[in-house]
This record gives C-alpha cells, structure tokens and sequence, in this order.
C-alpha cells in the first residue's frame, strides 16, 4: 500500500480507500462485511468511509463493530452528513447547525469512536446559511469529535466560499468526495483546478463507475449473477447498462491495455483515477473479501501517458466531461 498526504493537511491516508456505501447492511450480510474489512487491514488499507444515511446508519454501525479491536490511532475514519436520518422529520437531514451538531454525536456512538479523522458535508445544503454550517463544523473540531473536515459533491464555487470561512474559523477543511472514473469526468474543468489551488484534494467514489469498469457487464447479454447490477440495491445501475450498450463495447476495448500491465480492467480503472495528482485516495468497496485484495493491488501503479492516451480514444463521447452536471445532480432543497 502506498499513502497520499490529503490536501495540504499533514494526514496521510492510504491512496485504496475502504468505503461502505450499498454493502455494509444492505447488499452483503454483516459477517462478510467484518471479513471484508479485515481483508482491507490486511492489504494495508488504514482509511475507511462510510455515512450516517448509508442503510439508514446501520452501515456505521457494522463499519464500527468491524473495526473493534483495532488500535485506534493506526486508522483513519471518515464519515458524513446531509441525507435524512432518523425518523426523517423536518429537521432530520441538511446542515443546519441542529442537525449537524446531533448528527455527529449519533455517528461517534455507531462507530464506537470518540471522534473522526473526517467528518464531510455530503452534499451542499442549500437551505442553510453556510457560515452556519461551516461554524457547527468548527466547533465539532474544537471538541476534539473531527479532526479535519470536508465536503462532497460540492461546486468549484461552493468550495472555494466554503474554504475561505473555514480558513476565517482556523479549521482545517481538505477534502472533496466526488463521483470520478474514466466515464466520469466532471470535476476536471473547475473542482480539480479550484481545489489545487486551495489546497484541497479528492477523494473519489466509483472509480470502477459501479462495475461497468471491470468488465463483467458485456454487452447484448444478461447481467452477472451475483453482481450489483442484478442485485436488489442495482436497480438503477442495472437501467444505466441498458441503456448504454455502445459505452459497454467500448470497455471491453480496455481490456488489451490493462493486460500490459498486467492488471485486471478493476486494477486498471482504479489506478487511473490515482494518475491525477489532485487524487488522494480511490474509494473501493466490496461484497467478496477477494475483492478487496484484488482492487488494492493497484496501489502505487504508474499508467504510462501512452496508454492514458489511448484510454480516451477508445473511450471517445462516452466520456462525461461537463462541470455543470456536479449543480445538475445536486439537490435543490432538503430531502427531509
């Protein structure tokens, strides 16, 4: 494993990251999901992501049962705030400063932690004032609950105001946690520049694009047994391959280049995101303790800017590239 300063803060992390989202408590049951973690131990992945809204918060609670035992300082935890929780009242989702300050005391309890390394703002609230937020933020670091903080899925402009109050209350806000793979791209035009030049950096969720990289998802024919498309949390996932045949021709293309290098097209599509040097870390989950061994092999792989080259020509429009679609998928108000 190799480790990733993430953004100008002195924190390292392990650049393959362990994230929870539609496993823990939800699409695997909660033993595989303790072997799934140990296996990430084993492959010297120390950091760990998770969310209070992730299978209604009982994904902290696995992550936090599976991580017992642990010394605590030999791991980085993460995990977030924004989507409704609870008995999801009015007041039960957001950042508001009530929902933010309960939120964390919740997710501390579930993980059998007394603080975070990371605690992130999930989405952009926009029915809160944000120095409100940013100064609930703050305080849960003078408690001692976060050490650093960050956002997700957040604008180039909504980080660069968040920043700026964040640096007026002296805490230190690092990271942003967008959706980027090779199909993917939208935070290449305004985030990645933004948080470069402020000194923050990415932490990337789907970098496999949920498994249409590692591909098993072949086109014109039936989905995999047992993958996350066929599964009752795929649904979605299971729309988008069927309507995105000419994208699944053009992965199966990938495959000769991840060959070369000797890496599976999973490996492969991981080890590129870690090619942009605004990447701190790729989050990775898993449903097979196999699986996690596997992905973390990428670590510390150099794709040669030839091969980078033919990744887009081979990939051509199916590549995603506008910045707006990060304010397009964002939520306008509060789902609670």
């Amino acid at each position: 494993m190799e480790f990733r300063y993430l953004g100008g803060s002195g924190l390292k992390i392990s650049e393959i990251s362990y994230g929870n989202w539609l496993t823990h408590a939800s699409q695997i049951d909660s033993d595989v999901a303790v072997a799934c973690v140990h296996a990430a131990l084993d492959a010297g992945i120390t950091t760990f992501d998770t969310a209070d809204a992730y299978a209604d918060a009982a994904a902290e609670v696995v992550l936090g049962e599976a991580l017992a035992g642990q010394r605590r300082e030999s791991v980085e935890i993460f995990t977030k705030v924004y989507w409704p929780t609870g008995p999801k009242g009015p007041n039960d989702c957001g950042l508001s400063r009530k929902h933010v300050m309960e939120s964390i005391n919740g997710s501390l309890k579930r993980l059998g932690t007394d603080y975070v390394d990371l605690y992130q703002a999930h989405r952009y609230d926009t029915e809160t004032p944000l120095a409100e937020t940013m100064l609930a933020f703050a305080d849960i670091v003078r408690q001692g609950k976060a050490l650093y903080i960050g956002v997700s899925e957040w604008t180039a402009d909504q980080i660069r105001a968040a920043k700026a109050l964040a640096d007026e209350l002296h805490v230190p806000l690092i990271s942003n946690q967008p959706q980027y793979n090779m199909l993917w791209r939208v935070i290449e035009g305004e985030v990645v520049p933004t948080c470069r030049e402020l000194g923050i950096s990415q932490i990337v969720w789907s970098p496999i694009a949920q498994g249409i990289l590692s591909g098993k998802y072949l086109p014109g024919q039936d989905l995999p047994a047992g993958s996350r498309a066929a599964s009752r949390v795929g649904a979605n996932l299971a729309e988008r391959i069927a309507s995105e045949q000419q994208t699944l021709e053009r992965v199966q293309l990938l495959k000769p280049m991840a060959a070369e290098l000797g890496l599976t097209m999973a490996q492969f599509a991981i080890a590129w995101v870690l090619q942009n040097d605004n990447v701190s870390a790729a989050l990775v989950g898993a449903s097979r303790p196999e699986q996690i061994t596997s992905n973390a092999a990428a670590a510390g792989v150099r794709i040669p800017a030839e091969l980078m080259a033919r990744v887009d020509q081979v990939l051509g429009d199916s590549v995603v590239r506008d910045p707006a679609l990060t304010a397009k998928r964002a939520p306008q108000q509060r789902p609670c």
